[in-house]
């Protein structure tokens, strides 16, 4: 696994959406975050771009992503938002580049898209929280951020959870946004989870449909190599009127009681004010216990 070299002060980063618009006002606030841990803040030539509500047309997006990529003077490149779009551009990037000068590359939602795709082809990434977000995060999930961009120790610690299945594991932690995973089955972005970690979150859903991709990602055998699970956010969950008798939690335990790894719930990452940063593609310990649950990465 190709892992990005840690960060330093005075390096410099890009922002790029490949995904939904955003505006320079809701920037602001952020770039000044980033700008007091230090670095150098560059935005990518089309970020203000409007297709509809996309930050640019696909061409507009890609030539974004792909000018970060082959400008190595950009150490780390954050995805500004999340949305829908990711998937458009994905496979016109060319990542060669990448691979023979590596950076860190930021996001989470639909920013899974290029997590996936990057750990398919052997390169570490950071699932976290993203500039739309800053503002609302706590403390923790941008210290987070900041540990991994800089190479400081990223230890996780939440509180034990009722449903939780105990274990000590070891593995690369693989994942992001659920739907996103499901929407991913079958390309060339699909996940490789044998022998991994998977994390999962997601935001939004009606419940019958965590249930329909429960069960297609099961029926493709996503679980059966697995060596552990971690469920993040399963936040603003919707239901019909006729009430589907089971919480997005619920629903993934019945899918996956039948394994034998270990499984933690209530996990600090994904749609939440409290996003905590995972370092994607790197070995980590998970040990989840009646004390509650640590995953250690460094």
């Amino acid at each position: 696994m190709i892992i990005p070299e840690k960060l330093v002060v005075g390096d410099k980063i890009g922002i790029i959406s490949t995904a939904r618009k955003i505006t320079i006002e809701e920037l602001k606030p952020p770039i000044k975050t980033l700008e007091s841990w230090g670095l150098k803040v560059v935005l990518g030539a089309n970020l203000f771009q409007e297709d509809d509500q996309f930050s640019g047309t696909v061409d507009q997006r890609t030539n974004d992503l792909q000018i970060m990529i082959d400008d190595n003077s950009i150490k780390a490149i954050l995805c500004a938002r999340g949305g829908y779009g990711t998937v458009q551009i994905i496979d016109a990037i060319n990542f060669t580049n990448l691979k023979k000068n590596s950076k860190w590359i930021v996001g989470y939602s639909d920013a899974t898209v290029l997590h996936s795709h990057l750990n398919n082809l052997g390169m570490a990434s950071l699932h976290a929280t993203m500039p739309i977000n800053f503002e609302g995060n706590t403390n923790e999930s941008l210290w987070s951020l900041k540990n991994a961009l800089f190479g400081n120790l990223n230890n996780v610690e939440c509180k034990a959870h009722p449903l939780n299945k105990f274990g000590k594991i070891e593995g690369d932690v693989v994942g992001g946004n659920l739907s996103i995973l499901y929407s991913l089955l079958g390309s060339s972005s699909d996940i490789d989870t044998i022998g991994k970690i998977l994390f999962i979150e997601d935001l939004d859903e009606y419940l019958y449909h965590i249930d329909r991709m429960m069960m297609n990602l099961k029926r493709n055998g996503i679980f059966g190599n697995l060596k552990g699970l971690i469920i993040g956010g399963m936040s603003d969950m919707n239901d019909n009127s006729i009430p589907f008798g089971k919480t997005a939690e619920q629903i993934i335990l019945d899918y996956t009681k039948g394994y034998d790894f270990p499984i933690c719930f209530g996990f600090p990452a994904g749609h939440l004010a409290d996003n905590r940063c995972l370092i994607l593609g790197i070995n980590s310990i998970l040990e989840i216990c009646e004390n509650g649950v640590s995953l250690s990465q460094e």
